[in-house]
């Protein structure tokens, strides 16, 4: 017998030997995801993007990862006990949307790698220490932009040219809202529009605020970082009550919201999965940089304006990416 042949015999029988051991099942990730909505908010506009991305990233749900839903349903204080929930199950990351529900993780979490997705303002939160430098179990992708608020009321003032009232709607228990209050109330200085606001901690408010809106002669509502959860009724006030709103949130004007404006949430949320990609691979946290928005979209629904007896100026249509008909 030759060398060659020996040495193939040799290989098939060590291959033959092995093939009878028992094989270790390969571990699956389990993703944790934190968020202030309700189920089935599983077919949001942030949460299907954030699936897709990790899917193009080669991670099929059911297959070789798995997804831990929490959801407060739109109640601030259920989150830490489901941040301590999903503390109890050791997955290997947590997927935290907004900052109510990282702050919730991060109390409640300090040594499972946390991605936020949608944070106004990670370093004011005390979430990471620079945007550079993120320095803990925290990192992902902040929706910080400078003069957001401005540009919101800029649209309002283009579509509405009289509007001198403008009633700001926002939920004082959101982490995020002092910061956002802030940059509005300056944009408004600017654009010389006075401003009502309407705290609508409990939503069982609304119906009374969007009076309050109506009483006060409000030319139109701007909405600050409202849970999702309550899209539906905000819109629905907001078209009774003829006001010309606008809102953050992609998911605003597909449900009846006249127009959005703000960082895409697709593209925050698919940028989220590659950080879980890289922190499945060992990458640290603190080793990846936050990041900032890099897509804007202004989404207008046109059925809304017509109920409302409002005409969309053609420079504003011309400026959206997209138009509901």
């Amino acid at each position: 017998m030759n060398r060659k042949l020996s040495r193939l015999l040799t290989a098939f029988l060590l291959a033959l030997a092995h093939s009878g051991e028992p094989q270790q099942p390969t571990k699956v990730p389990r993703i944790g995801i934190l968020r202030i909505e309700s189920p089935p908010a599983t077919a949001s506009i942030g949460l299907t993007a954030f699936r897709a991305g990790m899917r193009d990233l080669g991670y099929v749900e059911g297959q070789n990862v798995s997804f831990e839903y929490r959801w407060a349903e739109g109640k601030y204080e259920r989150l830490p006990d489901l941040a301590a929930d999903l503390l109890r199950l050791k997955l290997d990351v947590i997927l935290s949307e907004a900052t109510a529900a990282t702050e919730a993780a991060r109390q409640a979490i300090k040594t499972i790698p946390i991605v936020f997705v949608l944070v106004s303002d990670p370093v004011a939160s005390g979430f990471v220490a620079s945007l550079a430098r993120p320095g803990g179990n925290i990192t992902g992708l902040t929706n910080m932009s400078s003069d957001l608020s401005g540009k919101q009321l800029e649209l309002l003032k283009e579509s509405v040219p009289d509007a001198t009232r403008v009633s700001l709607l926002f939920n004082s228990s959101n982490p995020s809202t002092p910061l956002l209050l802030k940059e509005t109330e300056a944009a408004a200085r600017s654009l010389q529009v006075q401003l009502q606001l309407h705290d609508a901690r409990d939503p069982k408010d609304l119906d009374s605020l969007f009076l309050a809106m109506s009483r006060e002669h409000a030319s139109a509502v701007l909405v600050l970082a409202q849970p999702i959860t309550f899209h539906r009724r905000i819109a629905a006030l907001a078209i009774q009550g003829r006001l010309p709103s606008i809102y953050w949130a992609q998911g605003f004007p597909d449900v009846g919201g006249l127009m959005s404006y703000g960082p895409s949430s697709t593209d925050l949320h698919r940028r989220a999965a590659t950080y879980v990609d890289k922190i499945l691979k060992g990458v640290k946290p603190a080793d990846l940089p936050v990041e900032q928005p890099k897509k804007f979209e202004l989404a207008i629904n046109l059925k809304t304006a017509k109920q409302i007896g409002l005409t969309i100026p053609p420079n504003v249509l011309a400026r959206a990416d997209r138009v509901i008909k």
